[in-house]
């Protein structure tokens, strides 16, 4: 029996023959003669049973029982086995050890055989427990704590620990299951699980909130160039194993958003901190993605102002979101479906024409693959220049480009397309790379190479 065992009494007479009885029986021992001592040691470890002398100076069993568990709830730490020991012949003894929680009691001198029986009676049904305890506390797929284990713990060490409270969110996740199915979306969570691991501490608290939301409590975390710091790590970290599960050329702006709030900074109260936080993670959404956004007071502002304040800069920015340089505007994914589907509402139901121009960028050979990135680059920003201030323009791939030219003719689609042909004849290397497209312009479609 590959246990370990701490036996805490003040009798060292006792001490040896307990040690003497479970060393024969392979089990580790640690001897104590106190319960200070014990919980001395159980700060530094994990034993898989405590034997607990009840009657003992200074501080008895019971009392040291109680300090016990006081101690393991601060910690966070799984209920440590206890059974009770005692020379005495009363029942109340034993009635009082089971009523305070306890998982047995034996009573001296000892018979060798019950002692070892029930040691690895309780022992046994402890891992049960807590087996079934981790299956309905923890989230399969990512090992983190689920919803409701996780906002129980964070709750409760907002309320007596330093720390940051954190809201995470995959950007762009839903298109890894649209495009490369559910297995693939479970690899990508899994992966990112085991960075989030490699870059956390045992002390930290993760769980998972929601299909592709997570929410972190780093203990004693004060420094803010660290969540800056851990924010590039995640992000890098992540897009590597996202070029594995799904290619390299896989498209999709896959990373990692994170609104963080300094506990006790800002209170204690879980559910208005995590509001705090949620609210930060929602900006870097709005603003960018692949970053973070650490909640602070604007002083002079009452919280109402403050609430009006936030949710107006937040529009403008949403609304002003473009380039500072005249030309076409150039959006994310997500941010171009929103126009997209803006811009066609209007058209349906006031009138107006618009295209839909797709730009494709192939290597003409094997050895054309090192200038590929060079002149996708080049032929980017030939489309912000080239383009008009009210066209829309998304790179949908790592070589491909996707426009949205809004009010025009179509004649005009085709001047368009001989002024980028003709800017393109110009880029260094653009023999190597053939330049195709494709158009739709209301419901004629052309194609050409």
């Amino acid at each position: 029996m590959d246990y370990n065992i701490a036996v805490v009494d003040d009798d060292s007479f006792i001490l040896e023959t307990v040690r003497t009885l479970l060393s024969s029986e392979n089990m580790h021992v640690t001897c104590m003669d106190s319960g200070q001592r014990l919980l001395k040691y159980i700060e530094t470890h994990n034993p898989d049973l405590i034997l607990l002398d009840i009657i003992m100076p200074e501080m008895d069993g019971f009392d040291a029982y109680i300090a016990l568990r006081k101690y393991e709830d601060r910690a966070g730490r799984r209920h440590t086995p206890v059974i009770f020991m005692s020379g005495s012949e009363s029942s109340d003894s034993e009635e009082m050890s089971l009523v305070m929680g306890a998982s047995d009691y034996v009573q001296k001198p000892f018979n060798k055989d019950v002692l070892i029986r029930r040691i690895d009676h309780t022992i046994k049904n402890s891992k049960t427990i807590e087996n079934l305890t981790e299956e309905a506390t923890i989230d399969k797929l990512t090992g983190f704590y689920n919803k409701a284990k996780g906002t129980d713990r964070v709750s409760k060490l907002c309320k007596r620990k330093t720390g940051a409270l954190a809201v995470l969110d995959l950007d762009s996740f839903k298109l890894v299951n649209d495009l490369f199915g559910h297995e693939a979306g479970d690899s990508v969570l899994k992966a990112f699980s085991d960075v989030m691991r490699k870059n956390t501490r045992e002390t930290d608290t993760l769980c998972r909130i929601g299909g592709d939301e997570f929410m972190a409590f780093f203990e004693d975390l004060t420094d803010k160039t660290v969540i800056a710091s851990l924010s590039q790590r995640l992000n890098l970290q992540l897009l590597r194993e996202a070029a594995v599960i799904m290619g390299k050329d896989h498209g999709i702006p896959l990373g990692i958003s994170m609104g963080v709030v300094m506990v006790p900074e800002h209170g204690r109260e879980y559910n208005d901190l995590f509001a705090l936080a949620d609210g930060e993670l929602y900006q870097v959404k709005q603003n960018g993605k692949h970053g973070f956004s650490i909640h602070h007071s604007n002083a002079g502002l009452d919280e109402e102002e403050e609430n009006i304040r936030q949710k107006l800069d937040r529009i403008e920015k949403i609304v002003e979101e473009r380039n500072e340089k005249d030309g076409a505007l150039v959006l994310g994914k997500d941010s171009f479906t929103v126009a997209y589907r803006l811009i066609m509402r209007l058209y349906r139901r006031y009138g107006g024409s618009a295209a839909l121009l797709l730009f494709d960028l192939n290597p003409t050979d094997n050895a054309a693959l090192n200038y590929l990135i060079d002149v996708t680059n080049a032929f980017g920003e030939i489309l912000e220049k080239t383009l008009r201030m009210s066209d829309v323009v998304m790179q949908t791939g790592s070589h491909s480009f996707f426009l949205l030219l809004t009010e025009c003719t179509e004649p005009e689609v085709g001047n368009v397309i001989r002024r980028v042909k003709e800017a393109y004849k110009d880029l260094e290397h653009s023999e190597k790379v053939k330049l195709e497209y494709i158009y739709k312009y209301q419901s004629k479609e052309h194609v050409e190479n």
